[in-house]
């Protein structure tokens, strides 16, 4: 059995010298080492970002081996499951970890940065060029800077929208390399490219990965085992991943009623966009709203 592990991981961490944190929403250390992640299987319930900033190391995420060098960042969402975390001795690198109610507070406003986790789950390194690797260090800074502030009442506020102008950041390298010609690509990947943009764009009133297929000129099936091949996940997967996040953002973010974003995400009624918020994220869309 893969074992889990959670915020509680927080705590250890903690302790460590040249750390800052939020509770156990958000934590921030400036080296990478062998008791961050794990050698033996395990799943995480939050989300980490990290640079490489020297040395290199080997891990695996849901059995894919990965390596890790410098000017890497690297992105582990939550539930995927890490093993046999290897580094040279000479390994160093800066880290966020964030639970994920943190992160929804972070994009609640602004779900198009989502599209930077969907591609991390087929990408989770990523190599930056030198002057990506300098913002990415100064954000770093600025956040480290602002958790000293232990006094500021505006603390969470201030690092959530750092955190943001981060995602951003990282957000443009994602979209410059999507628009890399068709042909430099697999043909799979580049029909997962295509149909995960598309699904940003349209899963607010379209759920059926029949259409989809027929945008993209393919069969329902064809479209499956490319995008299956890629991440490892169905196009339905993808597909609700998307619409959650727009429900979550509209829920938290403004005062239309439940019916209403029921119509505005294109469900037969409420009571359909209850079922299937409360399926996937554990609470019905008003207790979600409430928490």
């Amino acid at each position: 059995m893969v074992k889990q592990i959670t915020k509680s991981h927080f705590e250890i961490i903690k302790q460590w010298e040249n750390c800052g944190y939020i509770g156990e929403d958000f934590l921030l250390v400036d080296r990478i080492n062998v008791d961050l992640l794990p050698f033996e299987a395990r799943r995480l319930d939050y989300i980490v970002i990290a640079l490489c900033t020297g040395g290199e190391a080997r891990y695996r995420i849901d059995g894919e081996e990965q390596t890790l060098k410098q000017g890497d960042v690297f992105i582990i969402s939550e539930n995927h499951v890490i093993d046999s975390f290897t580094a040279s001795s000479d390994l160093l690198g800066i880290c966020f970890f964030m639970s994920v109610d943190f992160f929804h507070e972070i994009i609640q406003s602004v779900s198009n940065v989502s599209a930077l986790f969907l591609f991390a789950r087929t990408h989770p390194v990523i190599s930056l060029s030198a002057r990506e690797q300098q913002v990415f260090q100064q954000y770093f800074n600025s956040i480290r800077d602002s958790l000293k502030e232990t006094d500021n009442p505006f603390l969470r506020h201030l690092v959530r929208t750092l955190m943001l102008a981060m995602f951003y950041s990282l957000s443009n390298v994602i979209y410059h390399f999507q628009q890399q010609p068709v042909a430099k690509q697999k043909r799979a990947n580049a029909i997962f490219n295509q149909f995960i943009k598309m699904v940003e764009k349209n899963c607010h009133h379209e759920r059926r990965v029949s259409w989809y297929a027929q945008e993209l000129g393919i069969t329902p099936k064809y479209l499956s085992e490319a995008v299956k091949s890629i991440s490892k996940r169905t196009p339905n997967d993808w597909i609700d991943s998307c619409v959650i996040i727009e429900a979550r953002v509209l829920l938290k973010n403004s005062s239309k009623s439940i019916k209403e974003i029921a119509e505005e995400l294109n469900f037969a009624n409420q009571s359909f966009l209850g079922k299937y918020f409360k399926e996937r994220v554990g609470m019905s869309p008003k207790a979600y709203r409430q928490s």
